[in-house]
């Protein structure tokens, strides 16, 4: 079937819906004509529609099975083909049905004539309530212009089925009762932070009445009229967005309005109008078509990049039916925490940042773009919170704990009790830690320990003045290009590098080079490898930077125009043999021929470093380290390639311990040829922000660790209580013959030395 015929067969079928819709005939005889009606549309023998009732999908109507089977076959969720599509909200199309393990023969219906299967969820307010499916006695697999036709008609159904009251709202809400005591729901900390406040839900629900148009013209102009609408809130609230500095968030609102302006999205719901659709339809019909895009996304990024169109789908949704827009519309009436499937940078925007104490969202990640603008707002967030709608309602208190990957809802007085400690106690530490800023960090015995700050962001940099930090011990470069709809040029990249500099004054930054690819693939840089199976260990990074040499000296040449005058530190990643160093080096010392060569001045030095983090550099670290200026531990990536344990499996994510001897001994050996070389050493990574862990690489004779702002308090605090000549004798003798519990060991010395572990 081609596109036309598709469209073509989907205005047919909505045009004779609209009639049974209208007919005055009971619900039942009204599927009875409908399941006809595609039938005949698609030229397939069996059309079926299932519906959710009292917890179980009921064959409720079918063209070509057993009419026998009609109220008698039922399906529970999660079983079937039936079953999977409506537990899992996904289309299935099949030329062998029973090939699909979750599979299931009903003999009552005499479907085993039958090899092809093409399902699609009815879908009413986000959950399916019921299955609409198209069988064929050839095996084949329905083209994509047919599934999208069946999808256009399964959202009509839901009208349909919902207008004869056929829906099942308390099964299809997949809950009991509410509950009205404590929970405590955990998830995981995107932005940190503690806050308090009543639960208000973003987005309220905009329910549509009509799916099928009388005048396609005039619900085009609708849709026009929408997207000018749109447009201009978002022109008007970028204009008015202010943060006191430009930053990398400035960038992702660009993008975001970059979607608003995209006419591929608007073709395609004018693509649905053409079918028969209203405008609410056809813009929640293309908004579905991108769920399912969704989900089938493993690249984070891009995962994010289509919930910024989901963003923009809803708000489009919300002006063109004049329903009641998001919560921040109503304006916050108290302290309040946000709750969301997911956001859009633009939506947190909009709310009173006086009462939003926090946000948890049903999904999220590290690297969507709200939480770049989140952490510019000071907002803390959790995210991959389960069950949020389904636990939490509307006006609840709840109680935030970034910190703790959690949030307490509906609390006990001992729970807000307990909960006002904690927060007094981060209070006064924070207090604490602030009074230490102009304080160094040195050790009872007169050890000088560097605390350096991990960036990525040019308001990062703030971050030196506030905790009194020596530096920025790593500078996340590719941020700017995750953020980017396009490559960054290189004035770009100049500007941002010169505005690092130029705040951190004297500090000193060293710069990581571009550590993009494998799990932080570009949408505008594609290669041959996309589907790696394990993209820590792929293509990313100097590996990709080497083979795309042009991204390189880009970015060279921007880092060493923007450090005129001064010292550039320039910091290779995966670096896993020396002829990798030596190439990058290399190319680098090109760029600053370039520019020399063009009159233009140059930084007064350049030092040179690499980060270890594959395991393998250090079995040739004696080669590598008379070419280095410094070197720093990745402890986070160098943990994961030891141990063969990918760090994205939350079911090995707390197995494999830092404080272990396979990774402590590997690190005395690392810190010992480097000391012996004279080449400053470094740990940047998770490890050396939490105190025990610092504790113990001061221990191995590691004297400088880059870590995150939060955590410089903390570890300096610990420093300054601790006898580092103590403690190095202890390890000595710990990795030579390792206690059962190693970790156990290093903390009761630590607290029997009253060393401040917190």
């Amino acid at each position: 079937m081609t596109p036309t015929a598709a469209t073509s067969a989907a205005r047919e079928i909505l045009t004779r819906l609209h009639d049974v819709m209208a007919a005055r005939t009971n619900a039942q005889a009204k599927l009875n004509r409908v399941v006809n009606i595609i039938g005949e549309a698609l030229t397939s023998e069996v059309c079926s529609i299932y519906l959710l009732r009292d917890g179980a999908l009921e064959l409720f109507a079918t063209r070509g099975l057993n009419q026998d089977a009609v109220h008698v076959t039922k399906l529970a969720l999660g079983e079937g083909l039936v079953g999977t599509i409506a537990d899992q909200v996904e289309t299935l199309n099949l030329d062998e049905a029973t090939s699909h393990p979750d599979f299931a023969y009903k003999p009552e219906t005499g479907e085993e004539l039958y090899h092809s299967f093409a399902g699609v969820p009815i879908v009413r307010r986000e959950r399916a309530v019921g299955v609409l499916c198209v069988q064929h006695e050839a095996s084949r697999r329905y083209d994509d212009v047919e599934i999208e036709a069946l999808q256009t008609v399964a959202m009509v159904l839901a009208e349909l089925i919902a207008g004869a009251g056929l829906i099942d709202e308390h099964a299809a809400a997949g809950r009991g009762a509410r509950e009205v005591g404590p929970v405590r729901l955990t998830g995981l900390k995107l932005v940190s932070g503690m806050g308090r406040g009543h639960a208000v839900f973003h987005q309220p629900r905009v329910v549509i009445e009509h799916s099928i148009a009388e005048d396609t013209e005039a619900e085009r102009h609708r849709v026009y009229s929408a997207f000018r609408q749109m447009r201009e809130q978002i022109d008007r609230m970028m204009s008015q967005a202010e943060f006191g500095v430009a930053g990398e968030h400035q960038d992702v609102l660009d993008t975001y309005r970059m979607f608003a302006y995209d006419e591929g999205w608007s073709r395609r719901i004018n693509e649905a109008i053409d079918s028969g659709l209203t405008a609410e339809a056809a813009i929640e019909r293309v908004q579905q078509r991108t769920r399912t895009r969704m989900r089938s996304i493993s690249d984070p990024l891009l995962a994010d990049r289509m919930h910024d169109l989901e963003d923009l789908s809803n708000r489009l949704l919300r002006i063109v039916s004049g329903q009641l827009g998001t919560a921040a519309q109503v304006g916050l009436r108290r302290d309040s925490i946000l709750i969301a499937r997911n956001l859009g940078p633009a939506e947190l925007l909009e709310y009173d940042r006086r009462r939003l104490k926090g946000v948890v969202l049903d999904e999220g990640s590290l690297t969507a773009h709200v939480i770049i603008v989140a952490r510019a707002m000071g907002v803390p967030v959790l995210g991959r919170v389960a069950d949020i709608r389904t636990t939490i309602s509307e006006g609840d208190e709840l109680l935030l704990d970034a910190e703790e990957d959690e949030v307490i809802v509906r609390p006990t007085a001992a729970m807000e009790e307990a909960f006002e400690g904690r927060l007094l106690i981060t209070q006064k530490r924070r207090a604490e830690f602030a009074a230490m800023r102009d304080l160094p960090a040195i050790t009872t015995d007169g050890r000088r320990i560097a605390l350096m700050v991990n960036a990525g962001l040019a308001d990062d940099v703030a971050a030196l003045d506030v905790t009194g930090a020596d530096g920025i011990g790593l500078f996340r470069t590719e941020f700017q290009f995750l953020v980017s709809a396009t490559l960054p040029q290189r004035d770009r990249q100049q500007r941002l590098y010169k505005e690092v500099l130029d705040r951190a004054g004297d500090r000193p930054v060293i710069f990581r080079t571009v550590d993009i690819g494998g799990d932080k693939a570009l949408p505008y840089l594609t290669h041959a490898s996309e589907n790696e199976e394990n993209p820590a260990m792929g293509w990313r990074a100097i590996r990709l930077a080497l083979e795309r040499d042009a991204l390189m000296k880009v970015q060279a040449r921007a880092l060493i125009e923007a450090a005129a005058g001064r010292t550039l530190n320039v910091m290779f990643p995966m670096i896993s043999e020396p002829w990798e160093f030596t190439a990058a080096h290399a190319l680098f010392e090109r760029q600053r021929a370039w520019v020399q060569g063009r009159g233009r001045p140059l930084p007064t030095l350049i030092r040179y470093g690499t980060m270890l983090e594959v395991p393998a550099l250090a079995e040739v670290l004696d080669l590598l380290l008379p070419q280095l200026d410094f070197l720093s531990v990745g402890t986070n990536d160098l943990t994961q390639f030891l141990f063969a344990a990918d760090r994205a499996n939350p079911k090995l994510a707390e197995r494999y311990d830092w404080l272990s001897p396979a990774i402590l001994r590997f690190l005395a050996r690392v810190a010992r040829e480097c000391n012996a070389a004279s080449v400053p050493i470094a740990v940047c990574g998770e490890m050396g922000g939490r105190t025990l862990e610092a504790m113990a690489l001061i221990g191995l004779g590691i004297e400088r660790l880059s870590i995150t702002p939060a955590a410089i308090g903390p570890v300096k605090a610990m420093i300054r209580t601790l006898d580092a000549a103590a403690l190095r004798a202890c390890m000595s003798g710990w990795l030579a013959q390792p206690p059962p519990d190693l970790r156990a060991a290093i903390r009761d010395w630590a607290l029997r030395n009253e060393v401040a572990i917190g």
